[in-house]
């Protein structure tokens, strides 16, 4: 009787045990097993990769740094040249602040210009929409490691902002992948430094033709436009730097502001020389003008394109209201003008046939002006531009994609006029 009990003892334990080893293998083999067969055992441990499999994503617990990003997906343009996609990574407070401010500051960048939203968000308080745009592959995963870098240097970065993400059709990306043991190194007092080697490949070799790809600026736009979730929408690039504060002056302005109709608030924006500190307030801005080392934006580049703020009249208002307001109406309205301005969502869209350079923010302000949007002149909130500007210092090629879309202007000009039946500037006569 008592080897019976001894042997059912034993074949329990011997159960027991088996039941342990093949749980203990189960839960190894689903450990390290990869979603995609065809991945490198080596790079799962410092990187993050996509591939085309059933879930598209191999993950080594990096869950506070991945994107929201399936290359398979997205949105199509209407011409299906570029593919988009919305929050790839949200900023901690975007929601909150979207809630809490009445204006989202919308902004687009290259990969190369993307330090700008550095001290952009220094500046804005509220929330920021921020549309990039990858070309190739070698270039989405030097972005994606730029923006990783900047929400892991910069607190602001990684609360205010929401981040997008435009491809083209011809040369899209297949897969993108995320150097995270790199990304642990990388010094976040040299945000330029990090920048220069991230672009070393990106437009060398077989990817020379980057540095002339048409840029599609006015994609970018709407997409940064359409994915803010304010009543109010800052539209601006993202060289261009806000005065500080300006997301709780605007508040305090719009709460009370009276709109008679359709309304366009402008913020006028200057160049401002390299060698100076960025002005604290008008009144150092203006001084800053009168010494020559500020003056309105592309002044010599190309005059018509701020002109009709009036930047005289804005300078000479002296021991004005601190508070926002309207320091007076655009009265001179002519073709070619492209403030920066605040206004509803409701505003006409980019026209997107326009790609590249030229006439790409003034065909949409000019059908602003024909659909009877009102130009307003804020003060004294501005904005800034680094480095008075000169033609001199422009690639020949831009000259070449500004020509191509001032024959695209011709038929929007028509669509324009048979939309609204009105030719306020008599553009049906004229030859852009």
């Amino acid at each position: 009787m008592f080897q019976i009990q001894c042997r059912l003892w034993i074949l329990c334990i011997s159960a027991i045990l088996l039941l342990f080893i093949y749980n203990i293998t189960l839960t190894l083999k689903l450990m390290y097993t990869p979603l995609c067969p065809k991945e490198i055992a080596a790079e799962r441990s410092s990187k993050i990769i996509y591939k085309k499999c059933t879930k598209d994503i191999v993950q080594p617990n990096q869950n506070d740094r991945t994107f929201n990003l399936d290359l398979s997906l997205g949105r199509w343009d209407e011409r299906r040249k570029y593919k988009l996609f919305d929050n790839i990574i949200v900023g901690d407070e975007y929601s909150l602040l979207s809630s809490s401010f009445r204006t989202c500051l919308a902004t687009q960048s290259s990969l190369e210009k993307l330090p700008s939203i550095i001290e952009v968000s220094n500046h804005w308080n509220g929330p920021v929409s921020l549309a990039t745009f990858a070309a190739h592959e070698e270039e989405l995963n030097s972005l994606l490691m730029y923006v990783l870098f900047l929400r892991k240097c910069d607190i602001g970065i990684r609360n205010k902002i929401a981040f997008h993400l435009a491809i083209t059709r011809e040369r899209r990306p297949k897969s993108f992948s995320i150097d995270f043991a790199l990304l642990e190194t990388l010094d976040c007092g040299k945000p330029l430094e990090v920048l220069k080697d991230l672009l070393k490949d990106v437009n060398k070799g077989p990817n020379k033709w980057r540095s002339k790809l048409p840029y599609p600026q006015n994609h970018l736009r709407n997409l940064a436009r359409k994915t803010c979730q304010t009543k109010y929408v800052f539209l601006t690039d993202v060289d261009i730097i806000p005065s500080k504060g300006m997301a709780e002056s605007l508040d305090a302005f719009l709460e009370k502001a009276e709109c008679k109709g359709q309304c366009a608030y402008v913020v006028p924006t200057y160049e401002v020389d390299e060698r100076v500190a960025f002005p604290a307030n008008k009144t150092e801005l203006v001084r800053l003008a009168n010494k020559g080392l500020a003056r309105p934006f592309h002044h010599k580049v190309f005059i018509y394109n701020q002109y009709a703020t009036n930047f005289s009249r804005w300078q000479n208002q002296i021991n004005e209201n601190p508070a926002v307001h309207v320091s007076h109406p655009v009265t001179n309205f002519e073709f070619l003008y492209e403030p920066f301005y605040i206004a509803t969502d409701t505003v006409p869209p980019h026209d997107e046939r326009f790609i590249g350079y030229g006439y790409t923010r003034n065909s949409q302000v000019y059908e602003m002006f024909v659909a009877g949007y009102e130009f307003l002149v804020l003060s004294p909130i501005f904005t800034c531009h680094w480095g008075l500007q000169v033609k001199r210092t422009r690639p020949p090629w831009r000259e070449h994609q500004n020509n191509l879309n001032r024959k695209q202007f011709d038929g929007f000009k028509r669509e324009i006029f048979s939309k609204y039946n009105k030719d306020p500037l008599n553009m049906m006569a004229r030859k852009t």
